[in-house]
């Protein structure tokens, strides 16, 4: 993924869902920030990884972790759900025909 598109769903993610927000605890610190949640999501959903694996990278527990993940999944199909994620047309299904046919062939 580019880093504008990364940059693009931090910032859209952080504004719409309220778990991605950063915010300060009873004695002033700096909850996680939204960039260090979205790192673990992307993280864990690109390589399948345990959710207590970005414990020691990126500080973040295993229980906010799963949590980031199911606000995220959620947050992405709500936000942008109408636009990319459609039903695949006739011409789509196709497409992907096509290309299993090309890949049976070629190995």
């Amino acid at each position: 993924m580019n880093k504008p598109l990364f940059m693009y769903i931090v910032d859209r993610i952080s504004n719409e869902v309220e778990l991605f927000r950063q915010s300060k605890d009873a004695l002033g610190r700096l909850s996680l920030s939204p960039l260090q949640k979205c790192t673990a999501v992307i993280r864990v959903l690109a390589h399948g990884t345990a959710a207590n694996a970005v414990d020691e990278y990126l500080r973040l527990g295993e229980t906010t972790t799963r949590s980031c993940v199911q606000h995220f999944v959620e947050g992405i199909i709500n936000l942008f759900g109408d636009e990319y994620l459609r039903r695949p047309t006739p011409a789509d299904l196709q497409r992907l025909l096509d290309l299993v046919s090309i890949m049976d062939f070629t190995g």
